[in-house]
């Protein structure tokens, strides 16, 4: 019997300092996050998603033909304001196209600046395989929201490029991705594409084929668009309730 006990005991064991840790560092995050925005930075949300091409067509294709299908990543940014009224960016990837955009982070950054300000930068971080155990010593409480470099799938954001911008750049602990409310609009944005992409496919067909024209770049702008500033409002706002119910958890 002990010898079932003793592993579980111990996994226990860590999984508790590990939630104990990320804790410290989310408390850090809203912390810093607030102080921030009492010195009067706007807070912006900065991510990407993916949109796979089984998700604008409809096929399944399944794993029989183990062939690693074309992605698109969608990059833009939002927060209570609404998206913010900057270029968003998509990016086709494959096996043989995955190169990370240098300069796009100036270039939104320096936008935002024109926009709003200064601004507090909010980049979801990414979860790291393997990431099992919290280092004993605390060398860096503020890593949580002093990152050095948040690498994204297309974009390097650096935080050294948001302050010459007179911005600062923060990342999420991703245990608490929901504090994020980028995510609940590439979540529509998803819904808008599986429930309306027939309204912006084009078919033809021959004696012999069948052909199928999607209006990709439509039907990405329009799902975007129908994610109005009142929807953001509303997404922020829940998202500030979770703040301060954190805060006043933790603290």
């Amino acid at each position: 019997m002990l010898h079932f006990a003793n592993p579980l005991l111990r996994n226990f064991t860590i999984r508790s300092q590990f939630d104990s840790f990320k804790r410290k560092q989310c408390l850090q995050y809203l912390k810093t996050l607030r102080t921030l925005q009492y010195d009067g930075f706007k807070t912006v949300f900065f991510g990407e998603t993916d949109i796979p091409e089984s998700l604008v067509t409809g096929e399944d294709f399944g794993d029989r033909y183990f062939i690693q299908n074309p992605t698109w990543c969608i990059v833009h940014a939002g927060g209570s304001q609404g998206w913010v009224p900057w270029k968003y960016r998509m990016f086709l990837r494959d096996e043989l196209c995955n190169r990370q955009e240098d300069s796009l982070f100036f270039e939104f950054c320096d936008m935002v600046k024109k926009a709003y300000g200064k601004c507090a930068i909010v980049v979801k971080e990414k979860r790291q395989h393997g990431e099992m155990r919290p280092k004993e010593d605390t060398e860096s409480e503020d890593q949580s929201h002093a990152p050095s470099v948040i690498n994204l799938t297309s974009v390097v954001c650096c935080p050294e490029v948001a302050r010459s911008c007179g911005h600062e750049l923060l990342s999420l602990p991703f245990p608490y991705n929901y504090l994020n409310p980028l995510d609940s609009a590439w979540s529509s944005l998803k819904w808008f594409i599986i429930n309306n992409r027939k309204q912006f496919c084009l078919q033809s067909i021959d004696s012999v084929y069948s052909y199928q024209c999607i209006l990709f770049s439509d039907l990405i702008s329009k799902g975007i668009e129908r994610i109005s500033p009142g929807k953001w409002k509303t997404i922020t706002n829940k998202v500030r309730r979770w703040e301060n119910y954190y805060l006043g958890k933790f603290s």
